[in-house]
């Protein structure tokens, strides 16, 4: 990520989720916004993989291609993700690592809820950019920008107002994988420390697959010979979990597992053809105990 723009992942996962917008999951999912926060070269690939308009040219089509493949994991992860956090509503949401997360904007369900996106901050400038103009439906949206090489996490939410005296819902999408243990252990402690009780913490995590890294490999060199940037080339996947690892690494926190789901059943009932995976990822939702 450079010091201006959005990582080249949080691109993607909104253009998939403006590809599933209207198409999949009817009635479950939708992202009316995801579009807005794109820019027009950004979105140009989003209307080809849309309209199902194959590119001519061959180098296009990498990047048609990989969009088009991420899509059933995207719309199905944050579908499951909404309906976690609708269930509970708790007065306040935190979302780590928000990058182009467009709740605050979409989910009237948050009319009443307190909205802080933590994110780098040359993610934040960025998306600040992009959605200006845009009226939040959230009560209210505050930004936290937070460098986790450097900054606390916990201090950087008591400074923006969060309240660890009420219930928080924590949203960690697609960010578990590119953290080491020590780094995902430390974040659920931190998080922890402000989690009043009935909190609940709903996370992707990916399952271990001794072929991700091959398959990573193709499309570094595929990426490389048709001269287009690898969106994943500063994204490396470092740790991977078995549900009972994860089981027992939010029990060790105080969370009890009340759900965790393999998104690929979900994505066929949303009408996502998964055949070309065999691991579409995990949804885990874990809460504290009531008070």
């Amino acid at each position: 990520m450079s010091d201006k723009h959005a990582s080249r992942t949080a691109v993607m996962v909104c253009q998939a989720r403006a590809v599933g917008d209207g198409r999949f999951g009817i009635g479950r999912f939708a992202d009316p916004v995801a579009a807005q926060l794109l820019r027009p070269d950004e979105r140009a690939v989003v209307e080809q993989v849309r309209a199902e308009r194959t590119p001519a040219d061959w180098r296009d089509r990498i990047g048609y291609g990989l969009l088009e493949a991420v899509v059933p994991v995207l719309v199905t992860r944050t579908t499951v993700i909404d309906e976690a956090v609708r269930a509970q509503g708790n007065p306040q949401l935190v979302v780590l690592g928000a990058g182009l997360d467009a709740r605050a904007w979409r989910m009237p369900d948050l009319a009443g809820v307190e909205v802080f996106e933590v994110d780098h901050p040359a993610s934040q400038q960025d998306k600040r950019d992009r959605v200006d103009g845009l009226e939040p439906l959230a009560k209210s949206l505050t930004y936290v920008p937070v460098d986790f090489a450097r900054d606390s996490l916990g201090d950087a939410l008591a400074q923006a107002g969060h309240r660890e005296s009420l219930p928080t819902t924590w949203i960690w999408e697609g960010v578990l994988p590119y953290l080491t243990q020590p780094a995902v252990d430390a974040t659920l402690t931190s998080l922890t420390a402000r989690s009043a009780p009935a909190s609940r913490l709903i996370a992707t995590y990916s399952l271990p697959n001794r072929f991700h890294g091959l398959g990573r490999r193709i499309l570094s060199l595929s990426t490389r010979l048709a001269g287009r940037q690898d969106p994943l080339e500063h994204e490396k996947t470092v740790s991977a979990w078995t549900p009972e690892q994860m089981r027992t690494l939010l029990s060790h926190h105080g969370f009890t597992v009340t759900a965790d789901d393999d998104l690929s059943p979900v994505a066929e009932q949303l009408g996502l053809s998964s055949r070309r995976w065999n691991n579409l990822g995990r949804v885990v939702v874990a809460d504290l105990p009531k008070a």
